[in-house]
Order: structure tokens, then C-alpha cells, then sequence
């Protein structure tokens, strides 16, 4: 019954968001391009596609494993064939023990790389902002050489900004990575592009605005008809109206802030909902999958 209320209250909320005039050009931090121009420098600018590489798959734990074969197809009708799905932030990750043979034999396997005098190897770490590349590298450390981190990680993109020297990660064989800043294409295609990156953490809240971002949020969720945010925050229904369910979120969790009023008395402070918190929370509970495995398609 509730799901039927959910359902017949959804049918009238939106259709389609209205992202009004705004302009993604300031979404591209000018550390992604200085760290666009360093690996450049450090590939001798030659072009990635002639180096062998392997897609590894991060945050597996937050991803829909139903779609798995059908994006390893689709990949692989692209022309991408090494694909290896980790989460590096397990302390035993089976999949992260995959990936120095993988490479290795990857490299042995291609003739221009397969140099028997070199008995070491030097790998590229690229992505997208947030994905785990530095949690990558620590866990690999952890694994072969039982070693602390050696990269800075953290919940938000631009924590390496720099190249950073060869980090190793393995001593049989002998191998290194170099950790990168994170960078996204300088040109994002669309508005709507960009709010999907900045709701998975790849480009900063603050630049494309937190509140944006929740409601583009609230409108995919109810397009998708996943409704556990309603019980979550204890909402006791769908809503289409991004003010209504921030002031329910702060409520639910106590966010508000004292600010003052002017009043024909004099003034007075009175305490309001603080919906940039609730926004940060719901966004939060997004990224931790605690709203469901979402596909944000």
C-alpha cells in the first residue's frame, strides 16, 4: 500500500529539470589542467593509446553488480579488453592480487614494451576525480609489501594535485606508480554531464552548488522510483519539492542555525532549518550507497 501511495503521488512530479543558464567552464579546477600538463611531460608526450592499460573498475562495493556483464560487453565492443573490478578499500581485496600479473603480462605480451634487460616496471595511475586512485595504490602496497599508505586519500576530489614521485607498490617483480590529480575532460559535454560527476564526487560541491545538487538528486531518485529516502529521513512520503525535503532531512537530524530577525520590536534570533547541511547529508548518503544502488543513467 505504501508503494502504491508512492508510486500515485510520483506521477505528478517532474518530468524533466530545468537547469536554467548555467555554465560548466568553471567546473575545471586549474589543477586539472597543470596535472594534464605533467603527464603529458611524464609520457614524453606521447599518446596514451599506444601504451597498453588497464581499466580498473574502483568502488565496486557502491556499484549495481546486475550490470556487470552488460558493461563489460560494452566495453569490450569498444575496444577495451584488460578490465579488473576492485574495492581497494578492503583490507583483502582478491581482485587487487589480480593486478600486477595482469599487468605484467600485459607488458611481456607486447613486443615494444617486452625489453629483457628492464626488470622493472613504471605505471601511470589515471581517472576521473574520486575514484580511489590513491587508495588504489595503498592497498596494492599493503598487499605486496605489507606496508602503510603512501599516498593522501579522502572523501573529496583534489587530494593529490601534483604528480607525485614513483611510489612503490611490489618487489617480485619490481614495479612502481605514479599517483595523478584527478582530471575530467576541460570540456564537459552538458549541464546535466556534470551534475552526475559532481553527485558521485568528482568535481567539487562548492562549484557547482550543493543545493543544485540535491535537487537534481531528488528529481533522478523519483524518476527512478527509489523512494528510501522517504523512510530514511521519515519524510512519510514522496516529494517532488527539494525546500520540503531538506527542511524534513534538517529536522530529522537536528540541523539548523540561529540566525537574526528584525522584527517591529527589535531584534530577535530564532533558529531555522539549515538546508545546506541537510543537502550535504543527503548528497553523503548518495555516495555511501545508503540510498540504494542508483544508476544514474
Amino acid at each position: 500500500m505504501k508503494l502504491y501511495h508512492a508510486l500515485r503521488n510520483a506521477a505528478s512530479f517532474r518530468t524533466c529539470f530545468d537547469f536554467g543558464e548555467r555554465d560548466v567552464a568553471h567546473w575545471f579546477p586549474g589543477h586539472m589542467a597543470k596535472g594534464l600538463k605533467q603527464m603529458r611531460a611524464t609520457m614524453k608526450n606521447e599518446s596514451l593509446d599506444v601504451r597498453p592499460h588497464l581499466l580498473v573498475l574502483n568502488k565496486v562495493d557502491l556499484a549495481d553488480l546486475s550490470t556487470k556483464q552488460r558493461m563489460v560487453k560494452e566495453l569490450e565492443r569498444s575496444g577495451v579488453k584488460n578490465i579488473l573490478f576492485t574495492d581497494s578499500l578492503k583490507q583483502r581485496d582478491d581482485n587487487v592480487k589480480k593486478l600486477v600479473p595482469m599487468v605484467t603480462e600485459m607488458i611481456n605480451k607486447n613486443p615494444r614494451f617486452n625489453r629483457e634487460e628492464s626488470t622493472s616496471y613504471c605505471l601511470m595511475v589515471i581517472g576521473v576525480p574520486n575514484v580511489g586512485k590513491s587508495s588504489l595504490i595503498n592497498a596494492l602496497r599493503r598487499t605486496y609489501l605489507k606496508k602503510g599508505r603512501a599516498s593522501r586519500v579522502g572523501g573529496e576530489p583534489g587530494i593529490t594535485k601534483a604528480v607525485l614521485t614513483r611510489i612503490q607498490v611490489c618487489d617480485r617483480p619490481i614495479m612502481h606508480l605514479l599517483d595523478t590529480p584527478g582530471v575530467l575532460p576541460p570540456k564537459i559535454e552538458s549541464v546535466e554531464t556534470g551534475l552526475k560527476l559532481a553527485l558521485c564526487g568528482t568535481i567539487l560541491d562548492h562549484l557547482v552548488g550543493e543545493d543544485v545538487m540535491a535537487d537534481y538528486l531528488l528529481y533522478s531518485l523519483n524518476r527512478l522510483q527509489k523512494f528510501s529516502y522517504v523512510e530514511r529521513y521519515g519524510l512519510g512520503d514522496p516529494s517532488d519539492n527539494i525546500e520540503h525535503v531538506l527542511k524534513g532531512i534538517a529536522v530529522k537530524l537536528g540541523k539548523t542555525q540561529r540566525v537574526k530577525a528584525i522584527t517591529g520590536i527589535g531584534n530577535i534570533t530564532v533558529r531555522i532549518p539549515n538546508y545546506t547541511a541537510a543537502a550535504y547529508d543527503f548528497i553523503r548518503a548518495f555516495r555511501k550507497g545508503e540510498l540504494g544502488q542508483v544508476l544514474l543513467d
